[in-house]
């Protein structure tokens, strides 16, 4: 489905839910847009079932982006994308770094080791980035750990916060407002304006959090 987004954008839309197939399909239609670009094309941002293509209107209308973008799938391959990034996260669990550790734990009746443990067993894609820059959606959890968000915000979340929500788990590149579960700190910077390349993470990264130490065994 190709919708509009003002007079400069295409939203490309090929699904509507979480599902790890159809965004790998988001990465790898991304990714052949890259390798295949064309004139006015300015910059595209996959999420979890959507891809946004962001265009020069002085350049391309909408047609014109909307023609390329089908022609395009049609050649489209589900093995056409880049080989992830695998990546190790190390992760401090609890106490000042994970507020609500053992929130979780009453909330689920199951035991803090056992947080930790599905937590930290499983991979996770980087499904998008946003809301503050840096910020990755990964998914997806597993389902003893799913929490519904804070119903009150926190108006401060320290950088590197560890957190989950939904089924989803993440980590917050700046201090900022915020409405997860705190579970842990990563001491990883995940964005920093003065390296060639400010985020860590990037959409399709593996990622695989690593215990620093092991307080409730």
């Amino acid at each position: 489905m190709f919708k509009p987004l003002g007079d400069s954008a295409l939203l490309v839309q090929l699904g509507d839910k979480i599902d790890p197939a159809i965004n790998q399909r988001v990465h790898a239609l991304d990714a052949l847009l890259q390798t295949n670009s064309i004139a006015g094309i300015v910059e595209t941002v996959p999420a979890y079932c959507t891809l946004l293509i962001h265009y020069d209107p002085l350049i391309l209308t909408f047609d014109q982006a909307t023609h390329w973008v089908r022609n395009e799938m049609t050649r489209l391959d589900d093995s056409f994308h880049r080989t992830p990034r695998r990546l190790e996260v190390p992760i401090r669990y609890g106490g000042a770094s994970g507020l609500d550790l053992e929130a979780v734990s009453v909330a689920k009746s199951i035991s803090i080791a056992d947080v930790i443990r599905l937590h930290s067993e499983r991979e996770y894609t980087v499904y998008m980035m946003g809301f503050t820059p840096g910020f990755p959606y990964l998914g997806t959890l597993d389902e003893r750990l799913i929490m519904p968000r804070m119903e009150s915000p926190r108006t401060l979340v320290k950088a590197s916060s560890v957190a989950i929500a939904g089924s989803q788990t993440g980590i917050y590149p700046l201090d900022s407002p915020g409405g997860w579960h705190l579970i842990g700190w990563t001491p990883l910077k995940l964005f920093d304006p003065t390296r060639e390349s400010p985020f860590l993470f990037a959409p399709g990264d593996v990622i695989k959090f690593i215990p620093l130490e092991d307080d409730y065994a």
